[in-house]
C-alpha cells in the first residue's frame, strides 16, 4: 500500500517546504526568534580574536562530569555569563534549502508507513487525517520542546508551524487516501 501512497508523499513534501517559507519569509513567525546583541562590532571583534572553527559552543563549559562539580566551575557557573554559541561556515541557502526539502520528503515518507500500518484502505477523510495529523504533530513538535528547555530559545513561532505542518500533511493524505478494495 505504501506504493500508493508516492503522490501524498511528495504533495505533503512540496506543500510542507512552501509553508516554511511562508512561515519564516513572508509571515515571519521567527523575527522575534533572534535578538541582536547590543554591542555587536565589540562582540563581532572578541570572536573574531579567537579564530574559533565552525561549531557548536557551550559557556563556561568543562570536558568531564568531574570538572562540572569543581568549585571553580560552579564559580564561572553561577557569576556567569553563560550561553550556546554557533559559529557558521559560509552558509550556502541552496543546499540548505534542499537539506530541508529532503527532510520534509523523509519524515511524509514516514507518516505515510505509519499510516499503512494504523490506517486501512478507503478509510474516511477525517479518520486519515486525525491519525496522519496527530503522527505529525508529534513528529514536528517533539524536538524543538527539548530544544528550548536545555537552550531557552523562543519556541512560539515553531509550535504554531507544528500544528499548521500536521494539518497540511494530514488534510493532503486525507485527500489522497487509496479507496478500499
Amino acid at each position: 500500500m505504501l506504493a500508493n501512497l508516492w503522490l501524498p508523499i511528495v504533495l505533503s513534501a512540496v506543500a510542507l517546504f512552501f509553508a516554511s517559507f511562508l512561515s519564516w519569509m513572508i509571515l515571519q513567525l521567527h523575527k522575534q526568534d533572534w535578538i541582536k546583541i547590543p554591542q555587536e562590532d565589540e562582540f563581532l571583534a572578541a570572536v573574531s580574536r579567537m579564530g574559533l572553527p565552525p561549531g557548536n559552543y557551550m559557556f563556561p563549559a568543562c570536558d568531564t562530569p568531574e570538572q562540572m562539580k569543581s568549585e571553580e566551575f560552579q564559580k564561572k557557573w553561577k557569576s556567569g555569563p553563560s550561553g550556546v554559541i554557533t559559529i557558521f561556515s559560509d552558509v550556502n541557502m541552496g543546499k540548505n534549502l534542499g537539506w530541508t526539502f529532503v527532510y520534509f520528503l523523509v519524515v511524509s515518507f514516514c507518516l505515510a508507513y505509519l499510516a499503512t500500518l494504523g490506517v486501512r484502505p478507503g478509510a474516511g477523510f477525517m479518520d486519515v487525517f486525525r491519525f496522519v495529523s496527530t503522527a505529525g504533530l508529534m513528529t514536528f513538535l517533539s524536538a524543538i520542546v527539548p530544544h528550548a528547555v536545555w537552550f531557552h530559545c523562543r519556541i512560539v513561532g515553531h509550535v504554531i508551524e507544528s500544528v499548521v505542518f500536521a494539518a497540511i500533511a494530514g488534510g493532503i493524505f486525507a485527500v489522497f487516501w487509496p479507496a478500499g478494495v
